[in-house]
């Protein structure tokens, strides 16, 4: 299903600004057992993308009753994605206050991965493709993914399920489509991201596990050697959840107490 400004449509004018300048944002949520997950964190973050973005974004709960709508219809776990542009306007970067903005939901086949990533852990890889600075741009889940997609396609080896992205400076900002914690020490650590990588809603929700669990959890700096030394190591999104990290390159990571601890909290809150 595909809903182009509450209508059944699957094109857009191709003066829209989203493609022709990447000016917009995007939301993927998990719509399992019923359930659209953490609807209003992903519909929170979307409104605080509109804002730095300077997006006059007016229709939030018009979108609200379009995903009820589609979520009703849904008979089977889904991918639900909310794509919201500044809009079709003129050619050049000035962007016109009186443009309404495009609204676009989209679903998507619910993707299977083996229990073994859960279980077990997964393998990463460090990418080459660095990441960009932009303090403006920063925590929020704009349309422009170049980076993304460049580091993605680094590799084909379908052993490794996701890539490390770091800054120009080498420190580890998040993968390719998720957010990276360590463990080291007991203490739960993952990188700041005021000036780059995207501040996944599960990234919150795992911040507000830990907080919950008396665990200790801090935003810092992450080098790659402090991947490397690291007890612990999980990556995680909306859709995937919490996935342990089993190896990065000839680095060998245990599934450990506290990874286990935070995937068995985030399983009961699911329910």
């Amino acid at each position: 299903m595909i809903l182009v400004n509450g209508k059944p449509e699957d094109r857009i004018n191709v003066s829209d600004r989203g493609l022709q300048y990447g000016d917009g944002l995007f939301e993927t949520i998990a719509y399992r057992n019923g359930i659209a997950e953490f609807v209003d964190d992903h519909l929170d973050r979307l409104s605080l993308g509109c804002k730095r973005l300077a997006i006059p974004f007016q229709q939030l709960e018009q979108l609200r009753i379009e995903l009820d709508t589609v979520c009703h219809n849904l008979t089977a776990d889904t991918v639900i994605k909310i794509i919201v542009t500044r809009g079709s306007g003129g050619r050049g970067y000035f962007a016109d206050i009186n443009v309404v903005p495009t609204r676009i939901i989209s679903t998507h086949p619910y993707p299977s991965f083996p229990d073994s990533n859960c279980t077990t852990g997964i393998n990463l890889r460090f990418c080459q493709q660095t990441l960009s600075e932009n303090s403006s741009l920063a925590g929020i889940k704009h349309l422009n993914r170049l980076e993304q997609v460049l580091a993605r396609n680094e590799w084909s080896d379908q052993s490794i399920n996701e890539g490390l992205m770091s800054d120009s400076h080498g420190n580890v900002i998040e993968g390719t489509m998720s957010n990276i914690f360590i463990v080291k020490s007991g203490q739960l650590l993952t990188p700041k991201l005021d000036k780059s990588g995207v501040a996944g809603i599960m990234r919150s929700q795992i911040m507000k596990l830990a907080n919950e669990n008396d665990l200790m959890v801090k935003e810092d700096a992450i080098t790659k050697d402090d991947v490397n030394n690291a007890d612990e190591v999980l990556v995680c999104n909306s859709v995937i959840g919490i996935w342990p990290v089993r190896n990065i390159a000839d680095v060998t990571y245990p599934l450990g107490p506290i990874t286990q601890q935070l995937q068995y909290a985030l399983q009961q809150l699911e329910k």
